[in-house]
This record gives C-alpha cells, structure tokens and sequence, in this order.
C-alpha cells in the first residue's frame, strides 16, 4: 500500500457515540457489539499517523433529523429494527452525533441519513473540491454504511482501500462476507499495513 498525500483521505464510517459510546443510544438500547467496540484501540494508531502525515481525515456522521416537537424522522426500516431510537439520538450538534473522542478530531465531518455517506450529502462535493481521489476506509458496520459508501465511491471512479480489521459488524460471520464483497472492487489491507503506510508517506 502506497500513499500520495495530496490525494488520498482517511474516510471514518459512523464511528460515533451513539453507536460506540457505552452512554449512546445502542449501548442504551441493548444493541452494542464487541467486535464494534474494538474498533476505537485499533484505529487510534491509523488516524494518528494519518494525521501526523498530513493525510485529510473525514468522517461521516449518521444523523437522524428533529422535526416538529424534537422527534426525529426515521426510515422505516431503521425504526422496525431499533425502536429504542428516539428524540435526542443522532441529533445534530449532540454528543452522541459526534466522532468518538478516541479519533477526534476530523479535518472534515459530512451528515449522512441513510447508508451511504454519498446519498444526498456534500461528500463528493468536499472530496473533490479537496483533490482527493484515493479513499482509504474504516468503520460501522461493514454490510451496511461501509459497504453502500464504497460502492458509490466506485461507480464515482474513486480508488478504494478498506481496512478488513478496521471495520465491524454485528456478527463476524456477516463481517467477512462483506469484507468478501468488497474484495471485488477495493484493495483490502489492515490497519496495521495502513498506519505503516501513512508513516512512511
């Protein structure tokens, strides 16, 4: 794995509060996963060497929208399979919205309401804008944020690397089919190999 600074961004998937933090909304709604929470130790290193690179370090923060009276609109879907999310979760500006402080800070924080980090959002607008065409990713959960996100970024012509132990989802089983899938159109690394790169930038 090789690293040209000026074109490549470190992409953080949804590694928030309330998704990680043991005070967040799914630690509170019984929906905590530990292969998810050994996500912040093991990218600690990554996003620091990234940093200390001058590597663009964005990260994608799943908000879910107050409307009137602070209740949050929420997909269908979503409510069918957590429906202990409610007013206050993934709210805009709150602890729980923000990049969990084992990462913090990003160069560049993007709002996203659905899977993908690019469906209706400034995304591509800011990587662009940026020079960026190399995207390398972490984060939650690997079948769902990680793999809508990076198949946009292909049908977007980006260059992809994904972080196999840098990504989790709720069971490993699910974990490595997805990390499987995206074998196909993304270079798979580790973290490790990752933050070895960035340090050698």
């Amino acid at each position: 794995m090789t690293i040209d600074v000026a074109r490549t961004a470190l992409l953080l998937l949804d590694l928030q509060n309330d998704f990680m933090h043991p005070d967040g909304a799914y630690a509170r709604g019984g929906a905590a996963a530990a292969e998810i929470a050994q996500l912040p130790g093991r990218l600690a290193p990554v996003v620091q060497a990234a940093r200390a690179a001058g590597v663009l370090i964005v990260s994608t923060h799943f908000t879910l929208v107050p409307g009137r009276g602070g209740v949050p609109f929420i997909s269908p879907h979503l409510a069918a399979r957590r429906p202990f999310l409610g007013p206050g979760d993934f709210a805009p500006g709150s602890f729980g919205q923000a990049l969990i402080d084992e990462l913090a800070p990003a160069d560049i924080t993007v709002e996203k309401v659905a899977f993908s980090a690019f469906y209706m959002s400034r995304l591509d607008w800011v990587l662009r804008r940026a020079g960026i065409a190399h995207l390398v990713a972490a984060g939650i959960v690997t079948d769902g944020g990680v793999t809508s996100t990076l198949r946009d970024a292909h049908v977007r012509d980006y260059e992809l690397t994904v972080l196999a132990d840098g990504c989790a989802a709720f069971t490993p089983e699910i974990h490595e089919t997805a990390i499987g899938g995206l074998a196909r159109i993304a270079e798979v690394t580790t973290a490790g190999e990752a933050a070895a790169a960035f340090a050698a930038a």
